[in-house]
């Protein structure tokens, strides 16, 4: 145990107490994450939408998600990240009580999209204060740890919100909200008189700063490939939280507590490896093959749901789907750091987040309708597709970006 043990210690040595705060404020909001997950299932059983509405619903969500992460860019750049991720916390959180009197579908859905506009923002105004916190050498490393607190709340979001579903689904607009305001009131006591390590304002006399530093991230086609890249990697992920839950629910009937443990395991596994990993090999390769690597686990994920079948296999694809999330994200959050400089970070960190906003659109809707007109069967072998022409674009576009 002593070498294990060590080996966390120093995994996690070297971090920033603003670091480990922002971790810890992150953990809490996303011990609520309950809604989300089990939307899906949420919309057709307790609300009684189709399968159509559910995926209009989700692609509303993911609209939602793509105008909150642009505008969480843009205010990030221009009134800093403590504003935006304040407002976010606080505003978000008080909307999960409010739609709480959404029955309608239309009112559902614009309740939906305003829901996801507000915790989005949330987005890239803490990937920036991340970078803002963490050092240099420590940057791949810090957002690890921000991620890996948030799969810790994730382990235990979906389980409990597994438990409070039995008794009732709007138990989870309630837990969510409230976390989400509590993590808020937390973020601003703690942040709200510090400072991060962005550079001071330029004084007369300094040389200008590079044109490089200061371009917009949309007029960087390597980055806007990139982006898109991404989107692909995302809209095959996050069937894993749209359409999945409903694979669980309606091919292997599984309960609403087993269905919230195998989101759970997810969680679990990021939170246990992925600082590990990270520290073991980050450095040690070059980051096209950890992103490629990644890409190739996720696409095993989904063929293997297609050639076995039972419980063991749903727990073995979401290993590796685990696994893909571990090598592939935090990496692809250093390439945007790199990418970017202190005077564009929250737009470069908008633009990435956009690219998975635009999966939240993109993913359900399209995975909902392959599933109406074709069977999950073609959906997961459209999957596993997309992932793999995303591994050859990767495999060019990251190198490229790294040379240059």
């Amino acid at each position: 145990m002593t070498p294990i043990l060590s080996l966390y210690r120093n995994a996690f040595g070297g971090l920033s107490k603003e670091a480990w705060f922002l971790a810890a404020v992150m953990f809490i909001n996303r011990s609520g994450a309950m809604v989300v997950p089990f939307l899906s299932v949420y919309l057709t059983e307790a609300l009684g939408f189709s399968l159509q509405q559910v995926g209009v619903l989700l692609s509303l969500f993911g609209v939602g998600s793509m105008c909150g992460t642009f505008l969480g860019g843009w205010l990030t750049d221009k009134i800093g990240h403590f504003k935006v991720q304040f407002f976010s916390l606080t505003l978000g959180g008080f909307w999960f009580f409010v739609m709480l009197s959404f029955k309608q579908f239309e009112f559902f859905a614009g309740g939906i999209f305003l829901l996801s506009l507000l915790t989005e923002c949330l987005r890239p105004a803490n990937a920036s204060s991340v970078s803002s916190y963490a050092r240099p050498e420590n940057v791949t490393r810090a957002f690890s740890l921000n991620r890996m607190a948030i799969n810790l709340g994730f382990s235990i979001g979906p389980a409990l919100g597994g438990i409070l579903a039995t008794v009732s689904y709007q138990w989870l607009f309630l837990a969510d909200g409230l976390t989400s305001l509590s993590a808020g009131v937390l973020f601003f006591l703690y942040f709200r008189h510090r400072q991060g390590h962005d550079p001071q304002p330029q004084t007369a006399g300094e040389p200008p700063v590079p044109p490089a530093i200061t371009r917009s991230p949309y007029r960087d086609g390597l980055f806007v490939l990139f982006a898109v890249l991404c989107c692909c990697f995302a809209v095959a992920f996050f069937q894993f939280f749209s359409t999945m839950p409903l694979y669980f629910r309606r091919v292997y009937h599984l309960s609403e507590l087993q269905i919230g443990a195998l989101l759970a395991f997810n969680g679990m596994v990021v939170f246990l490896l992925e600082m590990i990993i990270v520290y073991l090999i980050g450095d040690k390769h070059a980051l096209w093959k950890m992103i490629v690597l990644g890409l190739f686990l996720l696409a095993l994920a989904f063929v293997l749901l297609n050639v076995a079948k039972g419980f063991p296999v749903l727990v073995i694809s979401v290993l590796l789907m685990s696994l893909s999330e571990i090598l592939a994200m935090p990496f692809m959050s250093t390439i945007t750091v790199q990418r970017s400089g202190a005077h564009n970070r929250g737009s470069y960190m908008g633009l990435y987040s956009l690219s998975y906003s635009a999966a939240h659109i993109i993913g359900p809707f399209v995975g909902t309708t392959v599933i109406a007109s074709f069977g999950f069967d073609t959906l997961w072998w459209g999957a596993s597709a997309l992932c793999l022409v995303a591994i050859v674009g990767f495999y060019y576009v990251v190198r490229r970006l790294q040379a240059g």
